[in-house]
């Protein structure tokens, strides 16, 4: 007769696949961590190298070959770089035109997402449609029109074409986004609502905007960046400099306006400067912003 395994060889075959098993997933592990941490370094090497051009002197940036930390820590040109291009006139213009294009862009698509996603009305599969497809057309390509309409109107050299399209629609991405969200929320909870008394503007307002709290604190965080970082649009319609953004006041420094040799480390230093109200409003709010971005993946299509 053949002998049955005993409890202590079954143990010990388990034992023995356990490691086989463990083996090649913490190879995988090990892998994803690598090239995480490469993808890190691709990305954090130049912001460290333009943190040492701006604590370098002038002639300290042309060193051959190239040092990593600077030989003489020169912490005066985060006050002379910024004082080279007006630099606290251009933070308000910055924010003025920023703050304005955000509450505009993500109220406008808030609304529009909510009308496509809640009411029903004759064309609203080709409004959507339409909204979307709008994506796939470049800025550029009504940039002279949109001159043009501006320009007749007194438009030019004001805020008003950087403000005001945020008003009449805003992002065609950021109406999709709040239809998506606005899709998952069961429609029970309007029903309720109307039940209660409410119109579709005590919904939108006191039901609709704390549930989808992520969708447009994503929209606001996208939004800020675009409108902080828009250098075409302030350099066609803006000619005189005091109205200028912080974007095309930093290119002072390494374009024709300047008229002298660009000085790297009032650049570097001041371009430091520039980038702090972007992190520090992504790194507040990116559990939101994660949060936003992933519901588009778990929303119902209809």
């Amino acid at each position: 007769m053949t002998a049955l395994p005993t409890e202590t060889t079954v143990a010990g075959a388990t034992q023995s696949v356990a490691p086989a098993k463990k083996k090649p997933r913490l190879i995988g592990t090990t892998s994803w961590y690598v090239v995480a941490l490469f993808i890190c370094a691709v990305m954090v090497v130049p912001l460290l190298w333009m943190i040492t051009i701006g604590l370098k002197s002038r002639t300290a940036v042309f060193d051959i070959p190239p040092k990593l930390l600077p030989h003489e820590w020169t912490w005066s040109n985060f006050i002379n770089g910024p004082k080279a291009i007006h630099f606290p006139k251009l933070l308000l213009n910055s924010f003025v035109i920023t703050g304005l294009s955000v509450v505009g862009g993500v109220m406008t698509a808030m609304m529009a997402g909510y009308a496509l996603a809640r009411l029903r009305f004759p064309g609203r599969k080709m409004w959507f449609y339409l909204f979307v497809g709008s994506m796939l057309l470049p800025g550029v390509v009504g940039l002279i029109p949109l001159f043009q309409m501006y320009k007749s109107i007194g438009w030019y050299d004001t805020w008003l074409p950087l403000i005001v399209p945020a008003f009449l629609g805003g992002n065609p991405l950021f109406i999709f986004l709040a239809r998506q969200y606005f899709l998952a929320i069961p429609y029970s909870i309007d029903e309720a609502a109307k039940i209660d008394g409410a119109g579709h503007l005590r919904i939108f307002v006191s039901v609709m905007l704390p549930l989808t709290r992520p969708a447009w604190l994503t929209m606001a965080i996208l939004a800020f960046q675009a409108s902080w970082n828009d250098y075409l649009n302030p350099l066609v319609y803006l000619y005189s400099s005091g109205k200028w953004p912080l974007s095309v006041g930093m290119a002072s420094f390494i374009s024709p306006f300047a008229g002298k040799t660009p000085d790297w480390s009032y650049y570097m230093a001041t371009n430091l400067l520039y980038m702090l109200p972007p992190l520090i409003i992504f790194f507040a709010a990116q559990r939101y912003f994660i949060q936003g971005l992933g519901a588009l993946g778990s929303t119902n299509q209809k």
